[in-house]
C-alpha cells in the first residue's frame, strides 16, 4: 500500500467515524410530525368517545376528526440527521427545544400544564357547545388550583365554584380576589361554594402573601367555570394534551344534541382553542394537522381565521375553512351540504 493510499484509506475511516459521533450527538431542537387523528364519533371499549347524559341526543352519519402534532417526547433527543431530515420534509417543523419545553420545567409540570389546558378545553367546549344549541350555562369563579400549606389547602378544591364571598354574590374572579383583599391577615373569609351540584359554606383564615406581608391570601388560583344540567364525559386518550382540540370537542357535542346533521355522512378535521363565549383560537402545527387529517381521509379542515396565513399555498386536496366562532363553523359545515350554497363557504386564500 503506498502512502497516498494509506493516507486515503486512514482519512476515510476518520471521516466515517466522525460522522458516527456526529450523527448521535443531540441537538437542542425539536421535531414537530404529523400526528394520528382521533375519530371523536367512533366508541372506545364499547363506550361513546364523546358521552353527553341528562339531555336528548340525536344520531350521527359522519366523523369528526381531533388533529394531533406528534412531538418529540420531552425525555427524548432529536440528533442532527433527524434535525435535518425534519427540515427538509414539507410536512414537519424544526423548532428551538426551549421553546416547546422550557429550562427549569419538569416533565411532571409540563404533563400536568398540558392536562389543566385540555380540561380547561372540554369544559370551554362544552358550554360554548350547548350555548349554540340553546341550553342554559352559567358562569362562575371557579377554583383551578389550591397551593399546598396554604389556608385553603383541604378546604377548597379544583372545580368548586364560588357562589357568594363573606354572603355577597360574586360574577368574577376579580370580584372573589376583591372581597379577600377587604380583610385584614388573620381574618376568616367566608366562601359559598357549589361542590358535586351541592352547596357548601367553607370559612376560612387568611394569611399574609409571601410577596406582601400586608397582603392577605387563601392559596387559591381562580378561572372561570361553567355550570350546566348535561353531564358531558370525553373518552380522550391521557397522552393528548393541551387547548387545540376545543373547536373539535364543541362540534361533537353539539352535533350530539342537535337535531341537525352537521357531518352528514362526511369525514370532518379540524383544531382550534374554544372559549366558553364560542371564540375560536389560532394554534401551533397546523400545517402537520392538515398533512395527518389528509393522511386519514378528512375531505374538509376547519381552520382557526388567525391561522390561515400559515396555510395559504398549501398544497392539499382538503378544503380548508375559515372560522372565527363555533357559530361560523357550524354555519359553514351546514352551507357545505348544500351545493347552492356551499360556494360561498370562506377559505383561508
Amino acid at each position: 500500500m503506498t502512502k497516498q493510499t494509506w493516507t486515503a484509506a486512514v482519512s476515510a475511516l476518520l471521516f466515517v467515524a466522525l460522522a458516527a459521533v456526529v450523527s448521535l450527538v443531540p441537538v437542542p431542537f425539536v421535531s414537530w410530525s404529523p400526528g394520528a387523528t382521533v375519530t371523536l364519533f367512533e366508541p372506545v371499549d364499547g363506550q361513546p368517545r364523546v358521552d353527553v347524559q341528562g339531555i336528548a341526543t340525536h344520531p350521527t352519519t359522519g366523523q369528526l376528526r381531533l388533529t394531533t402534532v406528534s412531538v418529540t417526547r420531552v425525555d427524548s433527543q432529536l440528533t442532527l440527521p433527524e434535525a435535518l431530515l425534519s427540515y427538509w420534509l414539507s410536512a414537519r417543523e424544526v423548532l428551538p427545544r426551549e421553546a416547546v419545553y422550557p429550562a427549569g420545567v419538569s416533565v411532571d409540570e409540563i404533563r400536568a400544564r398540558e392536562v389543566q389546558m385540555m380540561d380547561n378545553s372540554q369544559s370551554a367546549a362544552v358550554a360554548a357547545a350547548l350555548r349554540a344549541a340553546g341550553e342554559k350555562v352559567v358562569e362562575y369563579p371557579m377554583v383551578i388550583g389550591v397551593s399546598n400549606g396554604s389556608p385553603a389547602d383541604g378546604k377548597l378544591e379544583p372545580g368548586d365554584f364560588i357562589l357568594r364571598v363573606d354572603d355577597k354574590v360574586v360574577g368574577s374572579t376579580d370580584d372573589v380576589r376583591a372581597a379577600i383583599t377587604r380583610h385584614a391577615v388573620g381574618e376568616a373569609v367566608t366562601f359559598t361554594i357549589l361542590r358535586s351540584r351541592q352547596e357548601l359554606t367553607v370559612p376560612i383564615t387568611t394569611a399574609a402573601s409571601n410577596a406582601n406581608a400586608s397582603q392577605p391570601v387563601v392559596g387559591i388560583n381562580l378561572d372561570i367555570g361553567y355550570s350546566y344540567t348535561p353531564r358531558v364525559t370525553f373518552r380522550i386518550n391521557p397522552d393528548i394534551g393541551g387547548p387545540s382540540a376545543g373547536l373539535m370537542f364543541a362540534l361533537a357535542v353539539y352535533d350530539l344534541v342537535s337535531p341537525d346533521d352537521l357531518t352528514a355522512g362526511r369525514s370532518i378535521a379540524g383544531t382550534g382553542t374554544i372559549s366558553g363565549d364560542g371564540t375560536v383560537g389560532a394554534i401551533g402545527g397546523i400545517q402537520e394537522k392538515v398533512a395527518g387529517a389528509e393522511g386519514a381521509g378528512a375531505t374538509v379542515f376547519l381552520v382557526p381565521a388567525d391561522n390561515c396565513a400559515d396555510v395559504r399555498g398549501l398544497s392539499t386536496p382538503v378544503q380548508l375553512v375559515r372560522v372565527a366562532t363555533l357559530s361560523e363553523a357550524i354555519a359553514a359545515l351546514e352551507d357545505l351540504k348544500d351545493p347552492a350554497r356551499a360556494a360561498a363557504v370562506k377559505g383561508c386564500s
